[in-house]
């Protein structure tokens, strides 16, 4: 289908992109790679009267990296963390996951931003940032404030993001340790059936930090704290692991829909945290 009508605007800095959602208010929406928000309006289940492109932003474009500190603009596109080396050094997790989201066409356009400001409960990286305990930059008339991606989605397509504010970076602190991003899905660029993010550290012979979120099994991504806990101080061994599973598992609230029911849906996201927490403790 095509979309109503709308005004285009492609602003070149970000204040002037905050201008144009001030003077529009409701009826304006930004956009960076369109992935979520265009087949929206063309389905006509989104009516934008103002659609404010912030990809000729470039303050919002790049990868920074200090040591451990980690910085990404909002405007990275997906494509952009797989390639770059020191990224994938530092966070390897971060491209693992990238390389499972849709396809390559896709991933030549979206952006982490978009992906994880859109408060879609499919999309992978907003799970993948509370396992990392990022913190998004979020900058409107008033100023700039940071948020924490695990203080960030109150319910679906619904966050801390104000209409007029625009999300401008991503930050976290590359912990080091084992990791790992599972995902099972029907076919190739679709949307997760249950996905997981584990990170982890191994002191001698037992796990010293671990932390692990779910993407699509509830109306938010699940930072599951009690499943990380549950992991502290053990050798993670299978039955070590079946305590994590069974706290992970105790605070999903997944819907059945056209990926299955309610039970397989369940089902399915044990044995993907399960096989998260092995692949990360092998590589810890």
């Amino acid at each position: 289908m095509i979309p109503a009508a709308f005004e285009y605007h492609r602003p070149s800095d970000l204040q002037a992109a905050i201008a144009t959602l001030r003077e529009f208010g409701d009826e304006a929406r930004v956009v960076a790679g369109g992935h979520s928000l265009i087949p929206m309006m063309k389905l006509r289940m989104a009516a934008i009267a103002h659609l404010v492109d912030l990809s000729g932003i470039g303050e919002l474009k790049g990868i920074r990296i200090d040591g451990t500190r980690v910085t990404i603009g909002a405007t990275t596109t997906q494509h952009e963390l797989i390639a770059d080396k020191a990224l994938g050094r530092t966070a390897p997790i971060l491209r693992e996951a990238a390389l499972q989201i849709a396809d390559p066409q896709v991933r030549y356009m979206g952006t982490v931003g978009g992906n994880v400001a859109n408060g879609d409960p499919g999309n992978d990286m907003p799970a993948l940032m509370q396992c990392l305990d990022a913190t998004y930059t979020l900058v409107g008339p008033d100023g700039s404030r940071e948020v924490k991606a695990r203080d960030f989605y109150e319910s679906a397509y619904m966050t801390a993001r104000a209409d007029d504010e625009i999300l401008t970076a991503i930050r976290f602190t590359a912990e080091g340790g084992g990791y790992a991003y599972e995902k099972q899905k029907r076919k190739i660029g679709d949307y997760a059936t249950a996905a997981a993010a584990v990170s982890l550290r191994k002191d001698g012979g037992s796990c010293s930090a671990a932390a692990i979120a779910m993407t699509n099994l509830s109306d938010v991504p699940v930072f599951a704290e009690a499943a990380g806990k549950a992991l502290l101080g053990t050798s993670c061994t299978a039955a070590d692991i079946g305590r994590a599973v069974e706290a992970a598992l105790s605070v999903i609230e997944p819907t059945a829909d056209n990926r299955g029911p309610v039970e397989f849906k369940r089902h399915v996201a044990g044995i993907i945290v399960r096989r998260a927490i092995e692949r990360a403790w092998s590589r810890a």
